[in-house]
């Protein structure tokens, strides 16, 4: 099978990674759109951006590839002229566009440039000052208003490439993201999943095409037959039982056993990854602050029901028991962010704390600015690998969420 993709584990040597370097997007935020686009604060993008090739040169270091999303878009639309054509037709009709005179001049206008630069402008947004477009009648407005300053809006959340798709066993998940500042992200994936010769043959346990939203950093790969996705204010609980039916019957599919993890829905403990991370065959890292005041946390296992369109659900309130039971272990290791501090904990979970990147069991690649988690993780054993952090953490995402793995060598 020519897929491209092979992810059993949170945990197994990387190989190959799917990464996006921030861009002119980062600086197309303002103080009056960072709420629509998701950031608390606008980053420098120059650091930003030196920051981020520090992390990929770790990567690298460290043996894995990296594959840039910008640079694969650009290979799949630039070969074939219909396919660049009908993902320029998406992606404004999904902005919200009808054909008309503010559609045809932006299609010519993103038509006419090279294709580097035609996705270089997606990401980036393109701005009404850019272009003089007389609109004569209400449906060319669609999609814009008065007061947006762009007719495509940038997508600064791009460089967090864990969420707009989830590697999953030999196949992947293209995700409905929850916000429409995200939504274009997965559109990308779709068409480079589709179209690129690297992943031509990959099972796609399921695509965007839904009402109901989940996002890659909810989604964890605890061993090759189970999952552990987030119910979270991105991921919502009718998903996962639907993606659980389709994991279960599908017959290239692995996984047996879904454990669901009721997390807080807010921002600021945005996914599942944010809060809980896998870091070795029986270590995990995890923020205090999901835990009810008893310790206790709502966790459901889900695994094959009777017939393929029913699934056996068993509840719990103890995550650690949980864990040990889908995994099949009988001691377990979880690392408070912060050391459970009241002052620390949660400091460092907002920079990411809990956010990390395991780059082969006990190995993993973390932000340095956690200085008390990162003791903690050595003293518990783990090797880790610190990487800056100043601008990238403004956008509330960490090594894991920076990373979209493609290829992990199994255990």
């Amino acid at each position: 099978m020519n897929n491209g993709i092979n992810v059993n584990s949170e945990i197994g040597k990387l190989k190959t990674v799917l990464l996006h370097r921030p861009g002119a997007e980062v600086e197309n935020i303002t103080p009056d759109t960072m709420n629509q686009l998701l950031f608390d604060d606008i980053p420098f993008l120059k650091i930003a951006q030196k920051e981020h090739d520090f992390f990929a040169q770790t990567l690298r270091d460290n043996g894995a590839e990296t594959l840039y999303i910008e640079q694969l878009a650009t290979e799949v639309l630039d070969k074939d002229r219909a396919v660049r054509d009908e993902f320029l037709t998406r992606i404004l009709t999904e902005a919200g566009y009808r054909h008309g005179r503010t559609f045809d001049e932006l299609q010519e206008y993103l038509g006419s440039m090279s294709t580097k630069d035609m996705v270089d402008k997606i990401y980036a947004g393109v701005r009404k000052n850019e272009l003089d477009i007389k609109r004569t009648i209400l449906s060319d407005m669609a999609g814009s208003d008065a007061e947006n300053l762009f007719y495509l809006n940038p997508l600064p959340n791009a460089y967090f490439t864990r969420d707009p798709q989830a590697s999953m066993g030999v196949g992947m998940t293209i995700n409905r993201m929850t916000f429409p500042a995200r939504q274009p992200e997965s559109l990308i994936t779709e068409f480079i999943m589709k179209h690129h010769p690297r992943f031509k043959d990959t099972p796609i346990w399921r695509d965007r095409n839904h009402t109901t939203r989940i996002e890659g950093g909810d989604e964890l790969i605890l061993s090759k037959n189970a999952v552990a996705i987030g119910v979270s204010e991105r991921t919502s609980s009718k998903t996962i039982q639907q993606l659980a039916k389709e994991l279960f019957k599908n017959p290239l599919s692995t996984f047996d056993t879904v454990l669901a993890v009721e997390i807080p829905h807010n921002h600021a403990m945005m996914h599942l990854d944010t809060v809980f991370t896998m870091i070795n065959h029986d270590q995990f890292t995890v923020f205090p602050g999901i835990f009810h005041g008893d310790g206790s946390i709502n966790t459901f296992i889900l695994t094959p029901g009777k017939n393929e369109e029913e699934v056996e659900i068993e509840h719990l309130t103890d995550l650690e028991k949980a864990l040990k039971k889908v995994l099949n272990l009988t001691e377990l290791d979880l690392i408070e962010c912060g050391g459970g501090d009241a002052i620390i904990a949660p400091r460092e979970q907002w920079n990411d704390g809990s956010n990390t990147l395991a780059i082969s069991p006990g190995e993993i690649v973390t932000y340095d600015r956690n200085y008390v988690t990162i003791g903690l993780l050595k003293e518990h054993g783990i090797k880790v690998h610190e990487i800056l952090s100043s601008e990238l953490a403004r956008g509330r995402g960490g090594a894991r969420c920076m990373s979209q793995p493609l290829w992990r060598e199994d255990l």
